[in-house]
């Protein structure tokens, strides 16, 4: 009895591991760090200072870039701008409007800038991929490694 305890324990555990994450078998995992890029002083980065604004970051950042989204107080978000649902093709590179990434294939894959979940309509069940935002004073560093 007592090692069947074990063994339950032992399943538990490496379930809740973070090696278990799905990796998304459309997109490989580049990584990078953008630095002090990102410095909302200068002009072309001042609109991060307001809500519902964004900046996407081409190559060679992320796959095809990536979309830097401010949505209020200290809240940043940074996420792949390729669609995760699909190979790797000249159409699945998103477009950003407001807070909606749609890729640009004829099935019209749409994304929150929010949260990164699909929206309604979309196929897959890739969310898109997040990136790492830390901010120091002005400077908005975005990293994946």
């Amino acid at each position: 009895m007592k090692s069947f305890l074990y063994i339950i324990c032992f399943g538990l555990l490496t379930a809740c591991s973070s090696d278990n994450v799905t990796q998304n078998p459309y997109l490989p995992n580049y990584q990078f760090n953008t630095g002090s890029l990102i410095n909302t002083n200068l002009p072309q980065y001042s609109h991060l200072k307001f809500p519902n604004n964004s900046i996407v970051l081409n190559s060679p950042y992320g796959i095809n870039g990536v979309v830097l989204f401010y949505a209020g107080g200290s809240n940043y978000n940074a996420f792949e701008i390729t669609d995760p649902n699909h190979q790797i093709s000249t159409c699945s590179k998103l477009s950003v409007e407001g807070f909606i990434a749609s890729c640009n294939c004829d099935d019209g894959n749409s994304y929150d800038l929010l949260n990164g979940v699909k929206r309604e309509g979309t196929t897959g069940s890739y969310p898109l991929i997040r990136y790492r935002v830390e901010i120091s004073g002005s400077i908005i560093r975005i990293y994946n490694n």
